[in-house]
């Protein structure tokens, strides 16, 4: 056991040292799959019904760069819905960057929806840059993925009824999106949890107590153990860690 006194300081930290803190491994042969997420000291994903009301500026910084780094962002329905979620905005020096390391411009929004319950008014649609793709099943209404793919919107069916994690990490590496970062929403992460999908953990903790009835970042019926490593601990003058989880595989 060791005192994390020494943690790593954020504020004296540039951009290109955070960038480089946080690549991608080599995702020729398989995609990588990186969660963030952010939570309360006492565990809760969301405060006021929203993520967002836990972000500090520590966050917000490692959100954008993280977002610059990742070839696409995955994200549950229910939470596109509760978050408003519009496309990714990158400014033109992270497109710049993006284009040397042979990326578009902007990764898309990929949303996991078995109903393809989105709807094609929101600002998925009418406020991005960027196609979303919607991943979603066979058994989807008919009558939503078109009007989804009129509005705009790639979609892809990855079954018959349900949207497998071994589906999407598939659907993803065939699309050439390897560097993939899931935003949430807790049932998302759950099932990727479950499915022994996920590779590491970008975790925000802020410095508040939050109570209610918010949930845990993971949520599934059952429980799945996975052992992790600390890559780094990140600190900040208001409070906020952020620490990088990388997942343990044997051999």
């Amino acid at each position: 056991m060791h005192r994390l006194d020494n943690a790593t300081h954020l504020t004296p930290l540039d951009d290109d040292e955070l960038r480089n803190l946080h690549l991608y491994p080599d995702t020729t042969s398989a995609p990588w799959i990186r969660v963030n997420f952010v939570s309360s000291i006492d565990g809760a994903v969301s405060a006021d019904g929203t993520s967002g009301a836990l972000g500090t500026p520590a966050d917000k910084r490692l959100f954008g760069v993280l977002r610059e780094l990742a070839d696409v962002i995955l994200v549950g329905a229910g939470t596109v819905r509760a978050e408003n979620y519009g496309g990714a905005r990158v400014t033109a020096e992270r497109s710049a960057r993006r284009r040397e390391r042979g990326q578009t411009d902007a990764p898309p929004i990929a949303v996991v929806t078995a109903s393809a319950d989105i709807d094609p008014g929101s600002r998925l649609l009418t406020d991005t840059t960027v196609a979303p793709l919607i991943l979603t099943t066979a058994g989807a209404p008919d009558d939503r993925k078109a009007r989804l793919e009129a509005a705009g919107a790639r979609v892809l069916e990855l079954g018959e009824s349900t949207v497998t994690s071994a589906a999407i990490a598939r659907t993803l590496h065939r699309l050439g999106l390897g560097r993939v970062l899931c935003e949430g929403g807790p049932a998302l992460f759950g099932q990727l949890l479950t499915d022994d999908a996920v590779d590491e953990l970008c975790l925000t903790t802020a410095p508040l107590l939050v109570g209610g009835h918010a949930p845990r970042i993971a949520l599934s019926p059952t429980a799945t153990a996975t052992t992790m490593r600390r890559a780094h601990l990140l600190g900040d003058d208001d409070g906020t860690l952020l620490a990088r989880w990388v997942r343990e595989r044997n051999g």
